[in-house]
């Protein structure tokens, strides 16, 4: 990719976070769903990591390499026309040094814009310590200041995903990592697991800054979510195991009763043939 042409692609990425619409992200997983997405109309693309690890036989959690992720990612990027964010889970390892090195491999791997999340996956320390955390936003950004390149960093904190805490507490919480990771350099913040509509506007005026919601079935429309402020809507895994249970099901048709209508719907082969060619 024309490096000029990657970064007009993540400036343009970052205006959409102050855009008069939510932007909306259905994450993808491999080009294939790239381009399906990419076909319905949608401005940029945002990968899973963890669609990304099921697709190649991971479990979620940091057991994909940071290599094969971002392998995937730059597959993905080469064979769009679109600006590319990447889900990169904690960034590969707990030091600024590490989420530097996975920012910069993001930025040649063609990508725009990464996440970084706070997770351990750790039952007695579920959260990275917020000083450190604060740090590996900061390194990032200095990578990305380094390489004279606007990526944009969407921080994540998962106070409401995990959950983490008495739900009392959790506002306060996630709103304090919240406003540190905004005020290190992080282009948008993102609260996965927050799905109370009330709870979501009162965070928009609280942070005065781009959020990021996560959607799935039974969550507010993203009609609510705009009218509320969000920022951003992204969808994580659930379109990469929706399609999981799609094939179950089409499985389970073929095996009980021998038919096969969980097909309908499915593109015609010339159709993904010509969606797939260079």
């Amino acid at each position: 990719m024309n490096n000029d042409d990657q970064r007009q692609k993540a400036l343009a990425f970052r205006r959409l976070h102050h855009g008069p619409r939510i932007l909306l992200l259905p994450n993808i997983w491999d080009v294939a769903s790239a381009r399906v997405v990419a076909q319905c109309g949608y401005p940029a693309l945002a990968t899973t990591s963890a669609g990304v690890a099921f697709s190649l036989g991971y479990p979620d959690g940091e057991n994909i390499s940071r290599d094969e992720m971002l392998a995937r990612v730059a597959a993905i990027a080469e064979r769009v026309d679109l600006p590319v964010t990447a889900d990169v889970e904690a960034g590969y390892g707990q030091r600024p040094e590490d989420a530097a090195l996975t920012a910069q491999g993001v930025i040649e791997a063609g990508a725009v814009g990464m996440n970084l999340e706070d997770g351990t996956g750790d039952p007695e320390h579920p959260l990275a310590d917020l000083s450190l955390q604060v740090e590996r936003i900061r390194a990032v950004r200095e990578t990305a200041h380094k390489s004279a390149f606007p990526l944009v960093l969407n921080a994540r904190t998962d106070v409401y995903l995990t959950p983490i805490g008495e739900p009392g507490r959790r506002y306060a919480v996630a709103l304090q990592r919240a406003l540190a990771y905004r005020d290190a350099g992080a282009d948008c913040v993102f609260v996965p697991g927050l799905d109370d509509l009330e709870n979501i506007a009162q965070l928009v005026k609280d942070v005065k800054y781009p959020l990021n919601i996560l959607a799935g079935y039974g969550s507010p429309s993203a009609l609510d979510l705009e009218k509320a402020g969000v920022a951003r809507l992204s969808l994580g895994s659930g379109p990469m195991r929706a399609t999981l249970g799609l094939l179950r099901r089409l499985a389970e048709e073929l095996k009980s009763v021998g038919t096969y209508s969980r097909m309908d719907g499915a593109p015609p082969h010339a159709e993904v043939n010509r969606m797939l060619g260079k």
